[in-house]
């Protein structure tokens, strides 16, 4: 009966996408903040350029910046990436653009540096970085992606853990394709099973980003048999490549991950 109940309300809330709409999804590996390696750092111009060459999609993570604009950054903090230190977002755009990422003449780039570099030559899934909490900062970085996105015409679609961010965008940007990404941290008894379900049925995506280490998930199946693609990360062996063709539509990978 709980199944049951459970499906029908998915069905209500989270309507599978037209097919032709999320077909792509499924065509390529994606390069988990793209193709990086010594020398060339994770989410920078240079990895991004290495995917394309190699022929994969881009995975990449974005963070707002003082003055509002997308960056493409995964920490929320300096530190671990640069020499600097402190939150990104007391930079500005302008500061940003001048610290080099370690290791490397690559400079912190903006989503819309990216996409320029990028021009529809590989598909792109952004994944919005949000705390817990409230929702303001998240919101403003909602709309600068929306901004930023506006007219580009290659492949791309936004992701996030928090699925206020996916909420917002299939209220207010609902052309832009979007999805949740879950992990189900071993919360496989019935308050992690309903949790996840809130999440779905708070986020209405239209595909999934999969823990590669939860797979294979019942929930993850289920929603796939719907027509929800099932992306999955992050792919880093061989055996996790054979675990992401086998229960999921497409594999965000790195290291010895890449086939």
């Amino acid at each position: 009966m709980q199944s049951l109940l459970f499906a029908l309300i998915d069905r209500w809330r989270v309507p599978p996408p037209d097919p032709a709409r999320i077909a792509w999804l499924g065509q390529q590996a994606y390069a988990h903040r793209g193709l990086h390696e010594p020398g060339v750092p994770e989410n920078s111009l240079s990895a991004f350029h290495a995917a394309i060459a190699r022929g994969m999609g881009i995975e990449c993570d974005v963070q707002r910046s003082s003055d509002g604009q997308a960056m493409v950054f995964h920490d929320f903090d300096l530190d671990r990436l640069t020499a600097e230190n402190g939150p990104l977002g007391d930079r500005s755009e302008a500061a940003l653009a001048t610290i080099a990422l370690t290791g490397s003449d690559d400079t912190i780039p903006s989503l819309r540096t990216m996409l320029a570099e990028v021009a529809g030559k590989a598909p792109i899934l952004i994944e919005i970085k949000s705390r817990r909490g409230s929702f303001r900062h998240a919101g403003a970085l909602c709309m600068a992606v929306r901004r930023t996105l506006e007219g580009y015409q290659g492949q791309v679609a936004v992701m996030s853990f928090d699925p206020r961010v996916s909420d917002w965008f299939a209220r207010r940007s609902p052309l832009t394709l979007r999805g949740l990404v879950v992990t189900e941290e071993n919360a496989k008894t019935l308050p992690g099973r309903i949790r996840r379900r809130l999440s779905l049925w708070k986020a209405r995506p239209q595909f999934l980003a999969y823990d590669i280490r939860d797979l294979p998930s019942r929930f993850a199946a289920r929603q796939r048999k719907r027509g929800l693609p099932v992306l999955t990360w992050t792919v880093r062996s061989a055996e996790h490549r054979e675990r992401a063709a086998e229960h999921a539509d497409a594999p965000i990978a790195e290291g010895a991950g890449v086939a």
